[in-house]
């Protein structure tokens, strides 16, 4: 009797250890990931301007883009070359 149950009572743990899931926290890992993507959901400096960050001078851009009164980038040349020993 004990040479058939014994084998059983090591095969049977072994195979039901298999149908346990790999993270046993249950999606611990994957929340924990989720909150250090997440921006502070209420920071400090909510309303506060931005340094820089002027309508008027956006608008006032605009404007000028819309007129035509923009000044164009000029072109810049390179050196010929690659620079190597040749």
């Amino acid at each position: 009797m004990l040479r058939r149950t014994l084998p059983a009572a090591i095969a049977v743990p072994l195979l039901l250890a298999g149908c346990t899931p790999v993270d046993t926290a249950f999606g611990e890992t994957h929340r924990w990931n989720i909150e250090q993507h997440v921006v502070d959901p209420d920071p400090q400096y909510a309303g506060d301007l931005i340094e820089g960050g002027s309508g008027q001078r956006a608008a006032d851009a605009v404007t000028r883009y819309n007129e035509g009164e923009v000044t164009l980038p000029t072109t810049t040349s390179t050196t010929s070359g690659t620079g190597g020993p040749q």
